[in-house]
């Protein structure tokens, strides 16, 4: 398959087109409007600093529905004790900056190079990514980010400082989607550790189906603060 080479115009191939290992395009910018556009038919940005921009969708995608979320008994326990104490939009920069200190695999340095970062923050600032932190103690123990439209909820990065720092967080998040009626997080690409909290692999072809319906209703934009203290609360 080849890998399409983005003109300037606002246009993605269809995802369907992807390679096998799910590599789309190559080119183009990150700008909020191109990110939109990406997200919104099944496309996220994936590279490091010696590449060039990348965009990908693969096939299967990794994802998850909220009312499939496992939690192990012992996470469960730690969750119960208040542990870790969790927000969202407190420490977005934060969470994003130490996100982009865990090495990929084979210890091959980060994705999240400073274009992502710039361009993730201004989407922030817009309302449509939000960070979920774990604190404990005072301090920033875990947390992840990730962008919202519609009703999905595209997870992008976790970081853990702390034993089930992250977990906790994650868990946190997927039961304030669920509150919400989000019909599902796209997980992007397999790992055992969400595969362990539930989420499972499904063809690219149903989840473009499934997230097409979940735009057809309006994005939580703005910051999720408020909701999500009042939820934490409940």
């Amino acid at each position: 398959m080849p890998i399409f080479i983005l003109p300037e115009q606002l246009a993605f191939p269809s995802p369907r087109l992807a390679t096998p290992e799910g590599i789309l395009a190559v080119g183009g910018d990150l700008s909020l409007e191109r990110l939109l556009l990406a997200y919104s038919q099944g496309i996220f940005p994936w590279f490091s600093d010696e590449e060039p921009l990348l965009w990908w969708s693969p096939d299967p995608r990794l994802v998850l529905y909220p009312e499939e979320l496992k939690v192990s008994k012992s996470l469960k326990k730690i969750i119960k004790q208040g542990r870790f104490h969790i927000t969202a939009d407190t420490a977005f920069d934060r969470v994003i900056k130490a996100c982009s200190s865990v090495k990929r695999k084979n210890n091959e340095g980060t994705w999240i190079v400073d274009e992502m970062i710039k361009a993730y923050s201004l989407l922030h600032e817009a309302g449509f990514v939000h960070s979920i932190e774990a604190w404990y103690q005072g301090e920033l123990a875990g947390g992840l980010y990730g962008v919202s439209l519609g009703r999905c909820f595209f997870g992008e990065s976790m970081f853990t400082r702390a034993s089930n720092a992250s977990k906790t967080a994650f868990v946190s998040l997927v039961e304030y989607l669920n509150r919400f009626s989000f019909d599902l997080i796209d997980c992007q690409v397999t790992t055992n550790h969400l595969l362990s909290l539930g989420a499972r692999e499904i063809p690219r072809s149903l989840f473009l189906e499934q997230l097409q319906e979940s735009l057809k209703i309006p994005a939580m934009k703005g910051k999720w603060t408020d909701t999500f203290r009042e939820f934490i609360k409940s």
